[in-house]
């Protein structure tokens, strides 16, 4: 998390003030919006983490209208604005998980969607923003930036969470360089999607198109929306 943290603050202080209006790869956002919707984020995950600390119920966010609200408002904040709040919001974070303990680690809280989940799994969320979102920032960094590691998380997540939804189609993810394969929906079908692992997730989450990938037994599925 911290090394994603540092990796997007990075990216974003590469950037001149002018850059941040321009588009990120994300439809309708601009690069302002990207980080605005980071900072946003940490203060919704924030509140999670004071949520199992206190055990007093703070949602991430009122609704999704409301979330959509915040982001769009705080986009249009100067620049200065946007690269403080970034910085101070990740370190608010920071705090508020490290005040949690073995116990409080176990409460259960809920994600934006309403899903029950442990404290635990709240890295992980903060995680997958920080590195994705520098590269949904068009900045010059790329999937394949991504450590290893968290390719592989994400291609669990993924795999995992697709695989429950209604008409996921059946295909097994086997990585040039990985041996681990990952299933998607149902065991048994005869479509396999090759090439490097970075590629593969990026297809899958829904980052790319999947056109420099290599399937066999069958053309290129295509797997629901992710998140």
């Amino acid at each position: 998390m911290g090394a994603g943290t540092e990796f997007l603050g990075h990216a974003v202080d590469a950037l001149h003030d002018d850059a941040l209006r321009e588009p990120s790869t994300l439809p309708g956002w601009t690069r302002a919006h990207v980080v605005a919707h980071v900072a946003r984020n940490a203060e919704a995950l924030t509140r999670l983490a004071t949520w199992a600390r206190t055990g007093v119920e703070t949602p991430m966010y009122p609704d999704r209208a409301a979330r959509a609200a915040e982001i769009e408002a705080s986009a249009q904040a100067p620049a200065e604005t946007l690269r403080r709040e970034l910085t101070s919001t990740a370190r608010d974070l920071d705090a508020a998980l490290a005040a949690l303990d073995a116990t409080t680690w176990q409460s259960t809280v809920r994600s934006a969607l309403g899903r029950p989940l442990p404290a635990t799994e709240v890295p992980w969320m903060r995680i997958r923003e920080v590195w994705l979102h520098a590269v949904d920032l068009d900045a010059g960094a790329g999937l394949s930036d991504l450590p290893p590691e968290v390719v592989d998380a994400l291609l669990d997540d993924a795999s995992a969470t697709l695989s429950t939804r209604d008409g996921c189609p059946s295909a097994v993810l086997a990585p040039d360089d990985r041996e681990q394969r990952w299933q998607l929906g149902e065991p048994g079908g005869s479509v396999t999607v090759s090439g490097p692992a970075a590629a593969v997730m990026g297809w899958l989450i829904g980052r790319t198109d999947g056109a420099d990938l290599t399937t066999t037994g069958g053309p290129l599925p295509t797997p629901p929306p992710w998140l």
